[in-house]
């Protein structure tokens, strides 16, 4: 094995060029990143060879791991940021003694393991983690650079995002959930998120003290090193900070959330079994949030922050405005032909059913999309958004569950995007806690803010709706969802659930997918579940057997 040595703060520090096919030889190769250039050759173009890619990572590992931050960012083809977050990586992560392992390259891209010691105030850790650089080609003189990103530096680095050791920002919480059992992202893998977002919020509120840690601080957190404060950020994006080794551990204080343990341990199974589900459970009768899960726990939470046309789910706040507008009545007559144009786009049902002389019962129970958009041309442009707004608490920007989320979004549209917003598609965008809340709502005939941490934990006020549908309207409602799950598309999932429940099914076309995002509503009891399946097809098939265990779960 051939062995380059460095120095870093006094230790060595190397880039471990071993032999056999997933290393690199530390002969050979004409790549350019060394900063040499032949001015008669002409300039190089087209993708970076391989030899290339070999002399061009291990050029800039090399520099990385000897501590030369001005020759390994004068490497990548953003000299300026790679400079500052190679520096920080020394002064604000306190990582020394970079042993950097490059892996079998796949074209220009090369993984690499990474070994340092995290070292701070007398205590150090060993910090052992993988990534991946890519090798690009310069333009405008053909040489071959890192593309420089911050994953580089570690895979959880995204722009503006730092590594940072030292007394953590936010002291560690016990999370419990509504019987007192601790909750863990090790038991429950979807709530680590969730899990460092409460800490975040809640970590001083829940009186715990601070330990030392190397954590990754987030552009979007409003925090510099050490300080207690943050802006307000965007809670559909927003990202909460990462803690990824502790050098001493604070003390934690308890936080209790509404989450169920039963509940919570179902929703994990259920959308382990399946690829890109999410789902969520509340309690209708008061807004607790009981369980959500996604089948990609270490990603982005879906769940509470996805933005996703919600296709037919959408359909019971749309019936909910032509019920209350008298545009619709449950068993009035309805049109649901074939097809129905307007706005100049030529609406279809699902295999070009139609229901001759049918009612509004029968077309919401076998999700008639052209029911809807006949009765477009009878509606204001604001119409739907309203709806959504004032009597189901939708797309305010106003919710504060206790971390962050996505209140939905209906905006104000005209024409063929105002129909499409009627079944659930044009600028229409959902996620299934929003989902769960709408069922919720209508089963218990008014829009209760969800939420898993109680306001009395930070006299935070929770949203609300302006407005209350009418009694009429909500056990009209409840009908049309209850013969849905009887009698309608929902029939399978819900069959056996007893009497006191109903549901609404849906599916979303997404442009690029070959099959449509898979929807399901439904409440039982006071429970209120929705789930999606990303290309899971429809809905009652791929999402309404996870809202099925859900509701049989939590009876």
């Amino acid at each position: 094995m051939k062995v380059h040595p460095g120095v870093l703060g006094g230790a060595a520090a190397v880039v471990v060029c071993g032999v056999g096919a997933a290393a690199f030889a530390l002969s050979g190769g004409s790549g350019s990143g060394d900063g040499s250039s032949v001015d008669e050759k002409p300039v190089a173009s087209g993708p970076p060879k391989p030899a290339e890619v070999r002399s061009t990572a291990r050029a800039f590992l090399t520099a990385w791991a000897e501590g030369d931050v001005a020759r390994a960012a004068a490497l990548t083809d953003d000299t300026t940021a790679a400079k500052q977050a190679l520096t920080s990586y020394r002064k604000d992560a306190h990582l020394t003694k970079p042993v950097l392992t490059p892996g079998k390259r796949a074209g220009a891209d090369v993984p690499f393991k990474a070994a340092a010691t995290v070292s701070y105030e007398g205590k150090s850790k060993p910090l052992s983690y993988e990534s991946e650089l890519t090798v690009v080609r310069r333009k405008s003189d053909g040489k071959t650079l890192v593309g420089w990103q911050p994953s580089v530096l570690h895979p959880e680095l995204k722009q503006g995002d730092r590594l940072v050791t030292g007394e953590a920002g936010d002291p560690p919480i016990k999370a419990v959930d509504r019987d007192g059992a601790e909750l863990t992202a090790a038991k429950y893998p979807s709530l680590g998120t969730v899990l460092d977002g409460l800490r975040e919020k809640y970590g001083k509120k829940a009186g715990g003290k601070a330990g030392v840690e190397l954590r990754v601080v987030r552009a979007d957190s409003g925090k510099k090193s050490g300080s207690a404060t943050a802006k307000k950020k965007d809670d559909a994006k927003s990202t909460p900070d990462k803690t990824l080794l502790t050098l001493s551990p604070g003390t934690p204080g308890t936080l209790k959330t509404t989450f169920s343990g039963s509940l919570q341990s179902a929703a994990e199974r259920e959308t382990t079994k399946r690829q890109r589900a999410s789902v969520v459970v509340v309690k209708p009768s008061t807004g607790e949030i009981l369980a959500a899960a996604n089948s990609r726990p270490g990603g982005f939470n879906t769940a509470f922050q996805g933005s996703i046309a919600p296709g037919s789910t959408m359909k019971v706040i749309s019936s909910s405005m032509l019920l209350e507008k008298k545009l619709a009545g449950v068993d009035k007559k309805h049109p649901c032909p074939k097809y129905e144009t307007y706005g100049g786009w030529k609406f279809q049902n699902d295999d070009k059913f139609q229901i001759k002389n049918g009612t509004f019962r029968a077309s919401f129970a076998r999700s008639c999309n052209t029911a809807f958009i006949s009765q477009a041309k009878k509606l204001e442009n604001d119409s739907l958004t309203k709806q959504a707004q004032e009597v189901f608490g939708l797309g305010r920007d106003n919710w504060s569950i206790g971390v962050s989320s996505f209140d939905g979004a209906v905006p104000v549209q005209s024409d063929a995007q105002m129909a499409a917003s009627l079944i659930g598609q044009g600028g229409v965008r959902m996620n299934p806690l929003n989902m769960a809340s709408v069922a919720a709502t209508v089963k218990s005939g008014t829009f209760r803010q969800p939420y898993l941490v109680s306001p009395d934990v930070d006299d935070r006020e929770l949203a609300t709706a302006s407005r209350k549908m009418s009694g009429s309207t909500a056990s009209a409602l409840r009908d049309l969802m209850h013969y849905t799950a009887v009698a309608g598309t929902a029939v399978e999932p819900m069959s056996g659930l007893g009497s006191d429940m109903g549901a609404k099914t849906g599916s979303a076309e997404v442009d690029g997918q070959k099959k449509p995002n898979g929807w399901f509503t439904a409440y039982r009891g006071d429970l209120a579940s929705a789930a999606v399946v990303q290309e899971g097809g429809h809905g009652g098939d791929s999402a309404g057997p996870v809202v099925r265990a859900m509701l049989q779960a939590g009876g």
